[in-house]
């Protein structure tokens, strides 16, 4: 982790954890020769306590003869631009300016101060998310050009050492702010667990991460040749990769060279779900041609024929061209993956200039049907099979209408509703499995109602470009 004449760039936001970091690597520099800065991101979320913690990170700095490197950084603005949670947006930005700073100066290694407790409440809400092995592996010591010396230390033994030494701290009156997932672990679950359970929890929790971390370490060792089977080509963008060779392969080969190879081309795994690559397996083993699925952080699923393309767009991806107002749109068909309890990113469809948001949410919050207009559709959770198909009008479609028994073709639909055949063309037709649920802004199927036996209801949004975003 450390070697003699390291140079260090310390991140400090002037908790206790951090701060017993930077004395530790001071009390160690001599003896290793390293060489030391600090580096701080002020987030701009607590007003003039944020700027307090600057002050105090700067005067620690100058105490020990550090060169120290200060950026300010509006998050909720930026969280805003990204739709990234408020935590999420914190750590990119951090990272970035980390990263951006050990470049720029020259640092080998950027030390952060994650600890035992932070890594054993990490596994935890990853196990409650329903993440693979990789996710409740938890916090890794080393990581490319990050570092966490005291990641096996626990906090109480960090609070001691802080004593012992007479040494300052800030306390973030946020980390008890228990509006996030991850404080409320750290000061209602965890406590419940070692005082009813295990009192050594994050002992175990981290054990169980060491083991994970060994075991995905050896198992990607394994996937390699697999990957290098299916990859035919790639560069920094994109990746394409036979279809034919990954359906050779066990399932859970396939997902993990599809997740490699999304790593490959994204550079990070976050916010990509096991329900993403789920979709990807179902969209390479349907027999249709061509499809596309868009995940989070510009990340777009193409599949042509037997390749699979993975592609990081450059732009955001509502900024296709769109196609011109005489001609009909191109055939389309796209996936959407079971989205979360917060509204996922919304899917972009290209030939039809059209917006479409899918949330989770409660019967209450869907009682004022009336309110959303022909834009907006309600599903009951529970009869919809995901991934959900989002596709153009097909000839022998059939449906089941709202308040009709049996089923109807789509083109009387259309005929009996004065929709004319240009303008088909143009219509969202939303399928779970093999069954029509909804035909865009006009009306869903019967099957798939909300009734008073509901208890999750799934919210389907469409703009399209000339509605107000």
């Amino acid at each position: 982790m450390l070697q003699k004449k390291d140079s260090v760039l310390v991140g400090v936001s002037g908790g206790p954890d951090s701060m017993a970091l930077l004395h530790a690597l001071v009390a160690l520099s001599d003896l290793m020769d390293l060489r030391l800065g600090v580096v701080h991101l002020n987030h701009c979320l607590r007003q003039k306590a944020s700027d307090n913690d600057e002050e105090f990170v700067k005067s620690v700095a100058k105490k020990h003869g550090l060169p120290v490197f200060i950026k300010k950084k509006d998050i909720l603005q930026e969280r805003g631009k990204t739709g990234l949670s408020l935590e999420e947006a914190g750590r990119e930005a951090r990272y970035h300016f980390f990263n951006a700073v050990c470049r720029k100066m020259q640092f080998d290694k950027i030390a952060v101060g994650h600890h035992q407790d932070d890594n054993a409440e990490l596994i935890l809400l990853n196990l409650l998310r329903g993440s693979g092995p990789a996710g409740i592996g938890g916090i890794a010591p080393v990581r490319k050009n990050i570092i966490r010396p005291l990641i096996r230390a626990p906090h109480t033994e960090i609070i001691d050492y802080l004593k012992s030494q007479k040494i300052d701290y800030i306390i973030d009156q946020s980390n008890y702010d228990e509006r996030f997932a991850r404080n409320k672990i750290r000061h209602q679950l965890m406590p419940l667990l070692k005082n009813t359970y295990n009192p050594k929890m994050s002992e175990t929790l981290n054990r169980l991460g060491t083991i994970l971390q060994s075991e995905e370490e050896w198992i990607n060792a394994l996937v390699s040749p697999f990957f290098d089977q299916a990859v035919l080509n790639s560069d920094s963008q994109k990746m394409n990769l036979s279809i034919s060779e990954l359906l050779n392969f066990h399932m859970a080969a396939q997902r993990r060279v599809i997740r490699k190879a999304i790593l490959e081309i994204k550079g990070n795994l976050r916010r990509i779900t096991y329900s993403h690559i789920d979709s990807i397996i179902q969209l390479i083993n349907k027999d249709f041609t061509a499809a596309r699925l868009d995940l989070p952080d510009q990340i777009r699923i193409l599949k042509q024929a037997d390749l699979l393309i993975i592609q990081k767009e450059t732009k955001n991806l509502r900024t296709a061209k769109p196609p011109a107002e005489d001609a009909k749109p191109a055939v389309f068909e796209y996936l959407v993956s079971r989205p979360t309890v917060e509204s996922e990113d919304p899917v972009y469809i290209h030939e039809i200039k059209t917006r479409i948001t899918f949330s989770k949410i409660t019967p209450d919050q869907s009682q004022n049907l009336s309110g959303h207009g022909d834009h907006a559709a309600f599903f009951d959770w529970d009869t919809i099979q995901f991934p959900i198909v989002i596709r153009n009008f097909r000839s022998g479609d059939r449906f089941s209408p709202i308040g009709m028994t049996g089923t109807q073709k789509l083109k009387k639909f259309f005929i009996n509703n004065k929709i004319n055949p240009f303008k088909r063309a143009f219509i969202p037709i939303f399928l779970s499995g093999e069954t029509i649920i909804w035909v865009g802004g006009f009306r869903i199927s019967e099957p798939v109602k909300i009734t008073s036996e509901t208890q999750t209801v799934l919210k389907v949004e469409i703009f399209t470009e000339t509605e107000s975003l």
